[in-house]
């Protein structure tokens, strides 16, 4: 025999042999459909909010405002889709009707719709016009439909479930391809109702028949997802500040569940025997309100906040719903944008190095030792191929390696979970100088789970399968080294004079100044609070140690601490949170007029004061008309040194300061004549005083 044709033999059964046939793994539990695949893909997209609430400054309409009401004299979808699609979302959902009952479609069936709307002489279609701008730009378009409405007449009555399929056919025949229709859990109450204005209530497990209205979305657009509290496709987190639980199972025991459950705290993990495939979308706006508010424009989430919503829900399994409260224009607003524009480029950096693709892996077990289920399947860039181990395996660990010492702070895992989700408990170790130490040790893995570590410089990155319902299954794994987030530091100071300043990210270096010069890497550096009772301006900067890389400069205006503040003329303890040097504590004075008055602790030269009202997103008692007083004693006040309105601060509820000429004094009053909306109780969050 030739030595090719031995070779050849050889050859051949060597590969006969290494492809040798492997059973592949049998599914676990309850495993997704196609559309819920498709929704998993889709991780990041948009909500808008913008309706009748928009123009009245509700969050929930009762439902007797005029459809005139609405009038978005600048309304442009395709600015919506455009700053969705360069934010990095993949679609929109629209609050196509909510509580209220106008509808942003001219629906033949109630005259409560743009039709009767001042905007465009009632021939305008809000729905049209974005389900056409998401066509334009690549993105999915969803709709928001409330079943709960304030306006219609037949509410509560087996008429009114005709008339919201009626609808809800409507918005999934004439709009093209829907990926989600959203039903809030929101059902019953008081409303306007036609007229009747009384409190009417539903069985919210039997009223709208759901199974059959289920079916009306099944036969029009099979591929849309269904959220609610309990799914069918999707389901609520349990909140609605933008987060999930580190423990996060794709799976519900859904026949439990219903809109308006009471146990809704379980969302926030799902059922780890759960009976059906329900994964949890997170809601959250990027302002407090869903709707926009003037008032709000303040308060839009910071680059910070977004990023932990973002690793709290795309990172946890879940998928991230932003809110936008579009504004009375009819445009996302400009602070709305250059935010989510921050989140959209940190999160590109984050992730813009894969640092072990197509690297070298090697597992403790592989199923059947066949190459179809190997280590390395976890860094091909292909979902569809997995890393298994044999059956009988539910502990297992992958091993990675890198070509020299490399650092990481970014680790992103996905199972296999066409074949159901399996992974209890996990651990990540990192070879650090010849040893192994654990950096990580969490539970739940699902379609994606991404770990924000402290910054390690390794050879080698294990990831081990603790605990498994099932052979363990990775379809992919990446690492990343992301930039340090260089926001602006906070500057805070407590009443007793104690200055803090924080930065977004722990490994950086914070550099200060106390005499208003811009601060650099020779100023003092910033180790714990230190003491400021004196009068400064205080100046921050956050600096990359590796790159040296600095964040726009932080300055605060420092006046004499509250140290020796006292509130005096009242028995109430809570009045102290007046003058903690805390705004997120408040003193409210349930009667008109209110007056807060300071013991000063020794004679200062006043000339001027400051107020800020309660920050909540409830808060009211906000002072509009004042008198400020000062006087040597506390007992001889004479006639106010500042007196009159602090001028819109209904829409800018932020500090406000009052500059008179200089007078000596120890003791102050700030007396609230007036508040917003006439209301019967005066809020004072913080009061300050300016000195020479």
């Amino acid at each position: 025999m030739k030595l090719s044709t031995l070779l050849t033999g050889v050859v051949l059964m060597l590969t006969l042999f290494s492809c040798k046939q492997v059973d592949p793994p049998t599914a676990c539990g309850p495993v997704p459909s196609e559309r819920q695949l498709k929704w998993h893909d889709m991780e990041f997209y948009a909500f808008v909010h913008f309706n009748m609430n928009t123009f009245t400054g509700d969050e929930w309409g009762m439902g007797a405002e005029p459809a005139k009401t609405f009038n978005p004299a600048q309304l442009d979808c395709r600015q919506w889709a455009k700053v969705c699609k360069e934010a990095g979302m993949k679609g929109i959902i629209l609050t196509a009707k909510h509580h209220d009952g106008f509808c942003l479609w001219p629906s033949k069936y109630t005259e409560y719709s743009v039709k009767n709307a001042a905007w465009k002489d009632g021939k305008g279609d809000v729905m049209r016009e974005l389900a056409d701008a998401c066509k334009e730009y690549g993105l999915k378009f969803g709709v928001y439909l409330s079943p709960w409405d304030r306006n219609h007449a037949d509410y509560g009555k087996p008429e009114y479930i005709t008339y919201f399929r009626n609808q809800l056919r409507e918005l999934l025949t004439n709009y093209g391809d829907v990926f989600e229709v959203w039903f809030d859990g929101a059902n019953g109450g008081t409303g306007y109702y036609g007229g009747a204005n009384e409190r009417r209530s539903v069985d919210r497990k039997t009223y709208y028949d759901w199974p059959n209205t289920y079916k009306i979305v099944r036969e029009l657009q099979p591929d849309a997802m269904l959220f609610s509290d309990a799914g069918p496709d999707c389901r609520w987190c349990g909140n609605e500040e933008g987060w999930i639980n580190p423990t996060n199972w794709s799976t519900l025991r859904r026949d439990e569940v219903w809109p308006g459950w009471p146990h809704y705290k379980q969302l926030r993990s799902g059922h780890e025997d759960g009976t059906h495939w329900v994964p949890a979308e997170v809601d959250v706006s990027i302002r407090p309100g869903w709707y926009y508010h003037e008032s709000e424009d303040h308060k839009v989430k910071t680059l910070p906040h977004l990023l932990d919503i973002y690793y709290n829900s795309v990172g946890r399994n879940g998928s991230f719903l932003l809110n936008f409260p579009v504004d009375k224009r009819g445009l996302i607003h400009e602070r709305d944008v250059e935010q989510v524009m921050k989140l959209a480029k940190t999160l590109k950096a984050d992730f813009a190095k894969d640092l072990v693709k197509n690297g070298d892996a090697e597992a403790s077990n592989e199923r059947g030792g066949s190459s179809k289920y190997a280590a390395e399947l976890t860094l091909d860039g292909d979902k569809e191929t997995y890393w298994a181990t044999d059956d009988t395996v539910k502990e297992a660990s992958l091993t990675i390696s890198f070509d020299e010492p490399t650092e990481f702070n970014r680790f992103l895992v996905q199972e296999y979970i066409k074949l159901g989700q399996r992974i209890q408990e996990f651990t990540v170790e990192a070879m650090v100088d010849g040893k192994w130490q654990t950096i990580a040790e969490e539970t739940t893995v699902g379609y994606k789970r991404i770990l924000r570590l402290p910054t390690v410089k390794a050879t080698k990155i294990r990831f081990n399968v603790v605990r498994s319902k099932a052979c363990p299954l990775i379809s992919n794994i990446e690492v990343f080294n992301a930039p340090r987030v260089m926001v602006e530091p906070t500057i805070t100071r407590t009443k007793a004079g104690s200055v803090m300043v924080k930065a977004a990210d722990s490994e950086v270096d914070i550099y200060y100044t106390t005499d208003g010069s811009t601060p650099t890497t020779s100023s003092s550096k910033f180790t714990g609070a230190f003491d400021q009772k004196t009068k400064a301006t205080l100046k921050a900067v956050v600096v990359d140690p590796k790159t040296g890389k600095m964040s726009p400069v932080t300055t605060k205006f420092l006046d004499v601490s509250h140290d020796k503040w006292s509130v005096k003329g009242t028995s109430d303890n809570k009045a102290e949170a007046a003058i903690d040097d805390n705004p997120g504590s408040v003193w409210y004075v349930n009667k008109m007029p209110a007056e807060l008055i300071v013991d000063l602790g020794e004679t200062q030269d006043i000339t001027g004061f400051t107020y800020l009202p309660d920050q909540a997103r409830w808060g009211g008692g906000i002072i509009f008309n004042y008198e400020f007083f000062v006087s040597k004693d506390g007992k001889r006040w004479g006639a106010p040194v500042s007196k009159g309105e602090f001028s819109n601060i209904k829409n800018n509820p932020v500090w406000q300061e009052k500059k008179f000429k200089a007078v000596k004094g120890r003791y102050i009053k700030l007396r609230a004549k007036s508040i917003i909306n006439d209301e019967k109780r005066a809020g004072f969050a913080e009061v300050g005083v300016l000195t020479k």
